[in-house]
């Protein structure tokens, strides 16, 4: 029985835990297959509200700011590989595992890449990327296109669920348009805000499921109680929160006829592999402003529009979100050229790409 380690990094939302999470699970999956393999997984970082996701996975934690690299990389104890989603704390186990001459492989989720994983790519064996502009920034000898890994949950067939069922399942009435709006994993204080202003302006046409973010979600209840206190009933019915979403994301997206988010690389690709039409809202504070560039990166593609911050007005939006939900012919050509942007492959091509760099092909 030969025993096989690998190790993960790379954290501080979402956007990195989440695509990590989907290659540690289809990496299980692999080396399950694989005979007289025993496979034991650790994580260098700190999850946060992810724990119990590791724990699922038989994954080891392993706090950065806990560990004594002479323990998890010394030769009684050598990991096969490391892979490196970047983000806060990755950078250094990146570079103890290249001093003990552990195999690297990095993915940027992004177009415009971050300092870790900019740093990271020259000692990396192997680059996966999940916009064509990210190649600019690596070798193109070990750099691949493979997409943002999506999690698992959200790819399994559901059965006979369509949008009708999933809109009546959510409560929601199946003859009018479903608006679903996203702010990451935190939530987007600018987007609630907005829609607070305008809520009268969607519930009259619309009906809304919105995520608030766990954070701000007690006050935006509050103040969406203000905000539709003069309101019809039918109104205040059309117009639903949630703080933050977990299993149930899946039905959602399904439901849904049109999606209002940032421009984080996984919402981007859930949203174009479930092919929703959509509005990119892109976060100004972002780092290097990745989102600004990853929602041009995936508008080239036609299946959504971009609305910049500043550009953020009544006026404009209603303009554009009008247009696109009364016009059943630019609907369904948004629809059409999401294409296969998505990608829903990339965890399983990750994780069959360490198995071979760790046990050869």
């Amino acid at each position: 029985m030969k025993n096989i380690r690998i190790a993960f990094t790379g954290g501080g939302t979402g956007g990195h835990i989440n695509p990590l999470l989907a290659v540690a699970e289809e990496t299980k999956k692999v080396f399950s297959s694989l005979p007289d393999v025993n496979l034991k997984m650790c994580y260098f970082g700190n999850p946060g509200a992810f724990s119990s996701e590791f724990g699922k996975l038989e994954i080891e934690i392993v706090p950065v700011i806990n560990v004594k690299f002479r323990r998890y990389f010394s030769l009684e104890n050598v990991l096969d590989i490391l892979f490196s989603k970047g983000g806060p704390g990755a950078l250094p186990v990146v570079l103890a595992a290249y001093f003990f001459r552990v195999p690297i492989f990095i993915h940027e989720s992004d177009s415009i890449p971050g300092m870790t994983n900019s740093i990271s790519a020259g000692f990396a064996k192997r680059i996966a990327v999940s916009f064509t502009k990210a190649l600019e920034f690596f070798d193109e000898k070990k750099t691949a296109l493979v997409g943002n890994p999506i999690r698992p949950f959200l790819l399994e067939k559901e059965g006979d669920l369509d949008q009708t069922k999933a809109k009546k399942v959510m409560g929601f009435d199946p003859n009018l348009p479903l608006i679903l709006v996203l702010g990451g994993s935190q939530g987007a204080v600018r987007i609630n805000d907005f829609m607070l202003d305008n809520a009268k302006e969607f519930v009259s046409r619309y009906q809304v499921l919105h995520q608030t973010g766990t954070a701000n979600f007690d006050a935006f209840k509050t103040e969406l109680a203000v905000a539709t206190k003069n309101f019809i009933a039918e109104e205040r019915n059309r117009y639903k929160i949630i703080d933050f979403f977990r299993g149930d994301l899946k039905e959602t997206l399904i439901a849904s006829d049109l999606i209002i988010s940032r421009a984080g690389s996984n919402s981007i690709f859930e949203i174009a592999y479930f092919k929703k039409p959509s509005i990119l809202i892109p976060l100004k504070e972002a780092a290097r402003n990745h989102q600004y560039y990853n929602a041009y990166e995936y508008a080239k593609r036609g299946g959504c529009l971009v609305i910049e911050e500043d550009n953020l007005k009544p006026s404009i939006f209603f303009s554009q979100l009008n247009t696109i939900l009364s016009d059943k012919n630019k609907y369904q050509s948004m629809i059409e050229k999401i294409g296969d942007f998505a990608k829903p492959q990339a965890a399983a091509i990750i994780a069959k790409e360490i198995a071979r760099m760790v046990v050869g092909s």
